[in-house]
């Protein structure tokens, strides 16, 4: 394939993935305008929906989570991240904030999800991976371990992403089992498992800092 072809796909791609994120970003905002009883909540006991601790987390988790999700996909730039490198670190270090307090609060909510403990553990460990990815590529960046940085980020996002798949998958699964509980075990896995091998298969193309993009160039 030639380099012209690779580069509009590429691009395509990249827009894709603004576009997606943005949409699901903004989601959270319908929790605030539209009466709660839809969506994933209305899988959740009332005791539960009214406990201060639970709703504390449940909305830092989903608006620090949107606002990582509507900005993350910037840093996917080369042009950006080389011509703007205040403004790639600005978002970087916001970004890794953010992820603290919806990782942190997705955390502990995830100990509630709807679906036992299988779905319980996939979102619990989904959590993890998304501290973890995010504390590794901010230390790396720090000790100037680039190339370590950008694939620790890109795992990050990964793990992000899947705030995107889970609205994708979860329909398709409730049609094909007929029922929302099997469907939601499923998707607390596959909203991101697979979100982590596109993120290694990024990466596994990489040998420099900038070698490898999503974004356009």
């Amino acid at each position: 394939m030639n380099q012209p072809t690779d580069r509009t796909l590429k691009n395509i791609g990249y827009y894709l993935l603004a576009f997606l994120a943005i949409l699901i970003a903004l989601y959270p905002l319908t929790y605030f305008v539209l009466d709660r009883n839809f969506g994933l909540l209305q899988s959740k006991d009332e005791a539960l929906l009214l406990n201060v601790f639970w709703n504390i987390g449940f909305y830092t988790h989903i608006l620090a989570g949107g606002l990582a999700l509507l900005i993350g996909w910037i840093q996917f730039s080369q042009k950006m991240r080389i011509k703007q490198k205040r403004l790639h670190k600005l978002i970087g270090k916001t970004y890794v904030v953010l992820v603290i307090l919806s990782g942190m609060a997705g955390i502990g909510i995830g100990f509630f999800a709807t679906g036992g403990w299988i779905a319980k553990i996939g979102f619990i460990t989904l959590g993890l991976i998304w501290l973890y990815t995010t504390a590794a590529g901010f230390s790396s960046a720090k000790t100037g371990e680039y190339l370590t940085h950008q694939k620790m980020m890109t795992y990050s996002y990964a793990a992000c992403f899947a705030a995107v798949t889970l609205r994708i998958y979860l329909p398709l699964l409730i049609m094909l089992f007929g029922d929302f509980i099997p469907a939601y075990r499923v998707v607390a896995w596959l909203c991101w498992v697979p979100n982590l091998f596109f993120a290694y298969a990024l990466n596994s193309k990489l040998r420099g800092s900038d070698s490898a993009e999503i974004g356009p160039v």
